[in-house]
């Protein structure tokens, strides 16, 4: 048995983001006597340091780069004042304002909300304890999600130096120069958006491309209109050194050649840097919990996804690229690329990929569309709404 002074409940949910609230006020509405556990604040990653503030930063990031295209378009405007302050307080402001509507709501569903760490008890039953407290349940959900990847001082001299996407939320100020270390969406996305805003930025990546494990016409592309847009592309390299001068701090990157065969190697380094940013993956937010020590869970960190179609033959893909009209009289250009995968004579549409202006709106609906089974006979018969991108879906041939 738990210890008598434990506090219990139905069901108790270690984690207060997405997953976590959605468990907990789920159980609540069945009856459940219910808690949440959160050592930060409510709304996890997404809406702290993930989706929602990315996006905010990433609209800022829309407005600059349609300062460029005024003047096309016969606006005469002056220079414009970016205040990197202005928006944090206004992004911070927002974010507080969704950290309150959380625990309203829990407040309402009469879910009680417990703030600190919690870790596994040895007790008989699925005991935790959080600040001194024990609180036990029959059911208790596991929902912590994931942190950044940080490398070690041991792993790379002066690692610790740089931040992650956690502490790129904490900025005060724009970096003049940033060095991102990463090739993955986030390591994209924070590129972009710093190099748009005003701060020289230099990505560094293992391989040669971004978002490698993305389609190949995306992940092609993308690496493209990133050096198109004049952010400085590491390719083959990784960060040997870091350390911290009175003008900032010098990375230190090794970069192989791949085309020697004996892969040799070549030493730079990028001076008076303001911001260097870890991009390089997440881990399970699981430490400290005592979950291996006291209940049989198995980790697993790693999850290969794979497409699989019956017969090679069975496959057939569409693909247009074009300038979107957006850029009909725009000095600055980008590319809008598309591809449609179908499986089987009835050519089932099973894969959809596009980049380019629009497509982060214009992709969740066709994403209903391929999960109610549309086929490409289904996307060609479609009326095309005219002019827009997403036209070209549905007149692909």
């Amino acid at each position: 048995m738990a210890s008598d002074s434990a506090t219990r409940f139905d069901f108790l949910v270690i984690g207060g983001g997405s997953g976590g609230l959605a468990g907990a006020r789920r159980a609540a509405e069945l009856g459940a006597a219910t808690a949440v556990i959160e050592s930060h604040k409510l709304g996890g990653t997404c809406v702290n340091v993930g989706c929602v503030p990315k996006k905010v930063m990433w609209n800022a990031a829309v407005h600059a780069e349609y300062l460029h295209d005024h003047a096309d378009y016969g606006f005469e405007a002056g220079h414009a004042h970016f205040s990197w302050e202005t928006l944090k307080a206004k992004r911070d402001a927002y974010i507080s304002r969704l950290n309150h509507i959380y625990r309203s709501n829990l407040d309402k569903a009469k879910i009680e909300t417990i703030q600190g760490l919690a870790r596994f008890t040895d007790d008989p039953e699925p005991t935790v304890e959080v600040n001194g407290r024990k609180y036990t349940a029959p059911h208790i959900l596991i929902a912590t999600g994931g942190r950044p990847s940080v490398l070690s001082d041991n792993e790379v001299p002066g690692a610790s130096l740089g931040i992650t996407s956690d502490g790129f939320f904490e900025l005060e100020s724009l970096p003049r120069r940033s060095v991102i270390v990463g090739a993955g969406y986030i390591a994209v996305e924070m590129a972009g958006i710093l190099s748009t805003l005003g701060s020289k930025t230099s990505l560094i990546m293992r391989q040669n491309g971004v978002l490698r494990n993305f389609d190949n016409l995306i992940s092609t592309n993308c690496t493209k209109e990133l050096q198109n847009s004049g952010i400085d592309l590491w390719k083959n390299s990784q960060v040997k050194s870091v350390r911290k001068t009175d003008t900032g701090l010098e990375v230190t990157i090794v970069t192989k050649d791949p085309e020697k065969k004996n892969e040799e190697e070549k030493l730079s380094t990028i001076q008076e840097v303001d911001c260097l940013f870890w991009a390089i993956g997440r881990v399970p937010n699981t430490s400290g919990l005592n979950l291996s020590e006291h209940l049989n869970v198995h980790l697993f960190n790693n999850f290969d996804f794979h497409l699989i179609f019956i017969g090679k033959e069975s496959v057939k893909t569409y693909k247009t690229s074009f300038t979107p009209m957006y850029h009909a009289i725009t000095t600055r250009k980008t590319e809008c690329i598309m591809k449609l995968v179908c499986v089987g004579k009835e050519e089932k549409v099973v894969g959809l990929h596009m980049q380019g202006v629009g497509c982060d709106e214009m992709l969740q609906g066709f994403a209903v569309a391929i999960n109610m089974g549309a086929t490409k006979a289904d996307f060609d018969k479609t009326i095309a709404i005219h002019p827009t991108s997403s036209e070209e879906f549905v007149t692909m041939r």
